[in-house]
């Protein structure tokens, strides 16, 4: 199966975001990627709740929004509110799993995403909670990054262990995603990819979604 791509619209015109989601669901994304940021959890600061709720109309896609907040208990039914399909939240953080289960409460897809330095054992109590695992192959915070390849060794362990429970978790890598790695992301046994500049600073949105799942090539 090809990766499904989430563009990432933080790497969008931040003047005309709905214009930027119109146009990456026209190019045929499988996702609308945002990614939530504080300024305590990761040192920048991004979109809240009414953002998303203002950019809902502008597609039909699942909204996959990925808090990156030190607190984000407080937080997660404004975005199932605002119209978040899928919530992920950080192992890191405290009490993930009750967070995790009430996104499953609100009806919302609940997803666990682990930084590069987290070892995969924290998401023990996590993983049977989760429906689908973001693995960040970059330290969260700010788009443009080099992909950390160690941390894709996560994506293939993860994909054994979340079968072991029975369970087929879609897993997500976010970070330093581009042409020329989405190949060996895929190997890794990635179902999913967040893409920032790989898609906004293309000339073609549709090309260079279609090049991250390597059914074409982008010149």
């Amino acid at each position: 199966m090809p990766l499904k791509v989430a563009p990432s619209v933080i790497a969008g015109d931040q003047s005309n975001l709905g214009h930027e989601v119109r146009a990456i669901t026209a190019a045929g994304a499988d996702l609308v990627h945002l990614d939530v940021m504080d300024g305590h959890f990761v040192p920048n600061l991004t979109i809240g709740a009414d953002v998303v709720k203002a950019l809902r109309p502008h597609s039909p896609l699942p909204f996959d929004c990925h808090l990156m907040l030190a607190d984000p208990a407080s937080f997660v039914r404004a975005f199932a509110d605002a119209g978040a399909d899928r919530i992920s939240i950080h192992v890191e953080v405290p009490d993930a799993p009750n967070v995790l289960r009430s996104i499953r409460d609100l009806g919302r897809t609940p997803g666990i995403a682990l930084n590069p330095d987290t070892p995969i054992e924290a998401l023990a109590e996590c993983l049977p909670l989760a429906d689908f695992i973001v693995v960040m192959t970059v330290h969260p915070g700010f788009y443009g990054q080099t992909l950390i390849a160690k941390a894709l060794d996560k994506v293939s362990r993860l994909k054994h262990d979340s079968r072991a429970f029975g369970r087929d978790v879609a897993i997500q890598v976010d970070g330093g995603v581009n042409v020329a790695n989405a190949a060996r992301i895929l190997a890794a046994g990635a179902d999913e990819v967040v893409a920032g500049a790989a898609v906004f600073q293309a000339s073609d949105y549709r090309l260079a979604i279609e090049a991250l799942r390597g059914r074409t090539q982008v010149s």
